[in-house]
């Protein structure tokens, strides 16, 4: 499989490289991003490139699919959104998504993500999708809820960060629900 760019409105969603670091450590550097991101910051622009390097082998052996938020107005790598334990097999993946402070709460991340979605469950034929946060992380989990994703539950434990555990909240969708409220989100991240 080819690795696919994606374009919406305001961004073009494309594959992480090495041309992306400096960006993407820089926001993942920054503790705002990262309290709710499952990581301790990263300290070195090696750890970006380490995080580049992941993306790369997991989209290569079929478990993940990371693209860059390159906004087409000013050409800025402003975050990430991709599919994380993705398996064709069993047609489901996990949700994930990181924006700069700059960007946050300007519908960036709900554009980005129905993207995604779109793609998910019309190009990867995927049945499932699902998505994880810290119970603490209400824009994102009210995000989630907007664009017609369900809380399954609490999972205790579920995240490590900072040498401690999180629970986190489980949120699912599937290809055959209903969602009506996507065309009219509003961001909150």
């Amino acid at each position: 499989m080819e690795f696919q760019t994606l374009r919406t409105d305001r961004l073009d969603l494309v594959r992480v490289s090495a041309d992306h670091v400096d960006e993407l450590y820089t926001i993942l550097s920054d503790l705002r991003v990262t309290r709710f991101y499952g990581i301790d910051p990263l300290t070195s622009i090696e750890e970006a490139e380490q995080i580049i390097a992941s993306f790369d082998q997991t989209f290569i052996v079929r478990r993940g699919i990371r693209w860059g938020m390159i906004d087409r107005h000013t050409g800025r790598f402003i975050g990430t959104v991709g599919l994380n334990n993705w398996s064709p097999y069993a047609k489901k993946a996990e949700l994930g998504f990181e924006l700069h402070p700059d960007f946050w709460r300007q519908g960036y991340v709900s554009e980005a993500v129905q993207e995604v979605i779109r793609f998910s469950f019309e190009e990867l034929a995927l049945y499932r999708l699902g998505a994880v946060t810290f119970l603490e992380n209400e824009a994102s989990y009210r995000l989630l809820e907007k664009l017609g994703f369900r809380f399954e539950g609490v999972l205790r434990g579920y995240l490590y960060q900072c040498e401690q555990s999180h629970d986190a909240r489980m949120y699912g969708r599937l290809c055959t629900d209903i969602v009506t409220s996507a065309a009219t989100i509003e961001e909150t991240v």
